[in-house]
């Protein structure tokens, strides 16, 4: 991650550690736990202006991991680092993404094809109708 002389650069919009956070801000590991909220009876404690939140953890061995925006937050809202960039990339596609984006074409072209059918075959609505009329009131 770079670093400026006057502010602390964020980038990515993924979790980070506490290395990166280490980098980010220009300051010692051992500073950088000071900032962080943790409490060791509480394992997600509630949100504290004052410090640095980490993500949710399920479990109190879980290394601690932190949103980019959090950590610009932190630094611009109690370092007083008057110059906080977030940098969000995109990340390079997968197969996942391309699948998404198969699926989420088919689906525009469903919906596209459905909304040009103004009602339903008249066979449907006819058989339908006698289905309902014969069938006892509950």
């Amino acid at each position: 991650m770079p670093e400026s002389a006057h502010g602390a650069t964020v980038v990515g919009d993924a979790l980070i550690g506490i290395d990166e956070v280490q980098k980010a801000l220009n300051r010692s590991r051992a500073s950088v736990y000071r900032y962080t909220n943790t409490d060791p009876r509480n394992l997600n404690p509630p949100f504290n202006p004052r410090k640095l939140n980490p993500e949710y953890r399920s479990d109190q061995k879980d290394p601690l991991h932190f949103h980019p925006n959090e950590v610009a937050r932190f630094a611009r809202d109690v370092l007083r680092i008057k110059e906080v960039t977030v940098e969000v990339l995109n990340s390079p596609s997968t197969a996942t993404h391309q699948l998404l984006g198969s699926i989420l074409e088919e689906l525009r072209f469903i919906r596209q094809h459905l909304g040009g059918i103004e009602s339903p075959p008249l066979e449907f609505s006819a058989k339908r109708e006698r289905n309902e009329q014969s069938r006892p009131a509950a």
